[in-house]
């Protein structure tokens, strides 16, 4: 029986849940076709039985259907979850990477009873705003977002790919348990703004994607030539053509410890991401993703990796040396404002 993972208070005043949580994305949506009922079932209650409490999801995933897959398993272990799910990402029925974005309070109203009704629940643990719609004022948003409180549909809120002073600014409206971004061994922009401000405010972490969407782990080389159609990975340019054999280079390092270690490089990749928590003095979760119940015990014995000195000093450069931007778009994301 694998040991149960630590827990740890996400922000202050925030929920208390594992210190790795499980995205759920990729079970319905993103990266080819995705699990059924039972796998993903199974895949959910072995990430409960290792003391994973925080579950990730939002509406724009599969337009609604990745809340749907995974609300037998919330409703079944209610008490024992923190549900996090997010709304603002517009998505294109004829056209799934095709986006929009909407921060305003009619839609937040609309898009809380969607998700709600959807999950099948009555309050949700951790509420997001998924992305930023510049052209609405934050205060103006997260205003919107505090009134889900009031009424009991929200117990707290979080923001996704936001800047330092956009998350200073939100927290001075109503205090924010959690910052969602892009934060591994291959995407470190978040540790200029965002990271500190965080710290500083005592607003948690939770890292989207700590092990570059499976790059990491080795699990895949070339995303165009390796990966079906309709998986997102094929649209990032990081991980194809000459962009994607540059990037495989930089791997060696995290191989070369992991094999010296007798681990993965995937739990190396995901220590690394654990051990942020101390080294920058915040509650760090991050929440890879995965179809498998091999996998999600896997990624939790991570937490009880330690780096030393030495290899985090290893690993550090490969940041600065990756080649390609996190999205074609990066205008989606929280690096241009930052």
């Amino acid at each position: 029986m694998a040991e149960q993972i630590a827990s740890v208070e996400l922000g202050n005043g925030g929920p208390r849940v594992g210190v790795q949580g499980l995205g759920c994305m990729g079970m319905s949506w993103a990266y080819g076709p995705g699990s059924d009922a039972a796998q993903t079932r199974g895949t959910l209650e072995r990430a409960l039985e290792l003391g994973v409490t925080l579950y990730d999801t939002a509406d724009a995933y599969g337009a609604g259907e990745n809340e749907k897959l995974i609300a037998p398993f919330i409703r079944a272990h209610r008490d024992e979850v923190v549900l996090a799910t997010k709304f603002s990402i517009i998505m294109d029925p004829s056209d799934p990477y095709k986006r929009g974005i909407r921060n305003d309070r009619p839609y937040i109203r609309q898009a809380i009873e969607a998700s709600l009704a959807r999950l099948g629940v009555e309050t949700i643990d951790l509420y997001y705003m998924h992305r930023r719609d510049v052209n609405v004022p934050i205060e103006e948003t997260v205003g919107a977002m505090a009134e889900l409180i009031t009424e009991g549909k929200v117990k707290h809120l979080g923001l996704s790919e936001v800047t330092g002073e956009e998350l200073r600014a939100a927290h001075a409206v109503h205090p924010i348990a959690a910052v969602q971004s892009e934060w591994s061994l291959f995407s470190r922009d978040v540790e200029a703004g965002v990271v500190p401000a965080a710290a500083e405010l005592g607003v948690g972490f939770v890292p989207y994607s700590p092990l570059g969407r499976g790059f990491l782990t080795g699990s895949f080389v070339s995303a165009d030539k390796e990966l079906t159609e309709d998986d997102f990975r094929r649209t990032q340019p990081r991980f194809t053509g000459d962009n994607a054999a540059a990037n495989a280079e930089l791997l060696v390092p995290v191989r070369e410890i992991a094999e010296a270690r007798g681990v993965t490089p995937g739990q190396v990749a995901l220590a690394w991401v654990q051990q942020q928590a101390e080294v920058r003095g915040l509650a760090v979760v991050p929440i890879p993703g995965t179809r498998r119940a091999a996998r999600v015990t896997e990624n939790t014995a991570a937490t009880f990796l330690r780096l030393t000195p030495e290899e985090l000093s290893r690993l550090d450069p490969i940041a600065s040396r990756v080649a390609g931007d996190r999205y074609a778009d990066m205008a989606f994301t929280s690096a241009g404002r930052e």
